[in-house]
């Protein structure tokens, strides 16, 4: 068991070293590339045959859900007429540890032809790659991972992390948000985490609200109504000032208060807690629980209500 153990260590030993002089090597090549794709007008293109060209395919999808526009394409379908998808203003990049693959070399002519910059990374500055393109960044790895020395190691895995620090690297010059990331990943668990409160809460003619002076029984026939035990309460220019909830009845009821005599401001509960649109669902349930409250009125900049929310609406949509 032992030696099981130590030969995968030393696997990770020799791929940790490997992104330890990468990471120690980045210069102004890497920002070079950065500014080739941020300035991009197109598209990124990512190409590479073999375990680079799964690389390039990983890199081409992480590129597209952090904001940067990519399509991964295979050099050798590139040659049989999807060339078609490379346009004047796209931006290349190679992966190519020998910087010798046969099939993307040969998309070089192609490239000159429409324009385009080419990226180019590679194990060998000397390479036919590297002398071609815009940019090279150099993986600086001394030793693969396999011990035959055959099985592309650490060269993928260096590859695979510089394609990350490049999506990361433009995610953050970008500005690119939580929002902008739900936009891209509507489904599963990472669309549900980052729904909005605007796509759960209630709008309109569902959301409950009385005037401050309204008497106490239509508030009740508001509430009833509205089914969702609260409603909001506006001053005469529709501005929040407090909230009635069904605990709020109960506490009025049990002070001696008369619902036949008193109006919504008599009972209200002031300075309630809000939520907006654009906040995410899953911080509107933290608050909630918080204060031990169930629903939370949305408003707009001006502080009118124009959403509720309610706890099972989110816990309906799966956010947690």
């Amino acid at each position: 068991m032992e030696d099981i153990l130590r030969k995968a260590r030393r696997v990770f030993d020799l791929e940790i070293e490997a992104l330890e002089r990468l990471k120690n090597s980045l210069d102004e090549h890497f920002v070079r590339a950065v500014e080739l794709i941020r300035d991009c007008e197109g598209k990124v293109i990512t190409t590479g045959v073999g375990k680079s060209g799964h690389i390039a395919r990983k890199v081409a999808s992480t590129l597209s859900s952090t904001g940067t526009p990519a399509h991964f394409l295979h050099p050798a379908e590139a040659l049989h007429g999807d060339l078609g998808v490379i346009e004047e203003g796209d931006v290349m990049i190679a992966f190519s540890t020998s910087g010798e693959s046969p099939e993307v070399k040969a998309l070089i002519p192609y490239l000159k032809l429409l324009n385009v910059p080419l990226i180019s990374v590679t194990n060998n500055p000397r390479s036919t790659l590297a002398k071609h393109s815009e940019v090279h960044i150099f993986l600086c790895v001394e030793r693969e991972a396999c011990p035959l020395q055959l099985a592309p190691t650490s060269s993928s895995t260096a590859s695979l992390v510089l394609g990350d620090a490049l999506a990361m690297v433009l995610l953050e010059l970008k500005g690119f948000t939580e929002r902008d990331f739900a936009l891209r990943h509507p489904a599963g668990a990472l669309g549900r985490k980052l729904k909005r409160v605007a796509d759960l809460c209630h709008r309109g003619e569902e959301v409950p609200i009385v005037g401050e002076d309204t008497p106490m029984k239509e508030v009740i026939i508001e509430m009833t109504g509205k089914g969702f035990g609260a409603t909001a309460v506006v001053d005469s220019d529709g501005r929040l000032v407090g909230i009635i909830t069904d605990g709020d009845l109960r506490r009025f009821a049990n002070r001696g208060g008369r619902f036949d005599h008193s109006l919504a401001r008599d009972v209200m509960t002031t300075r309630p807690k809000t939520a907006h649109m654009e906040e995410l669902a899953a911080e509107a349930l933290r608050r909630m629980e918080d204060h031990k409250i169930t629903v939370l009125l949305v408003v707009d900049e001006e502080r009118r209500p124009v959403g509720i929310i309610h706890m099972h609406d989110i816990l309906k949509a799966g956010v947690v």
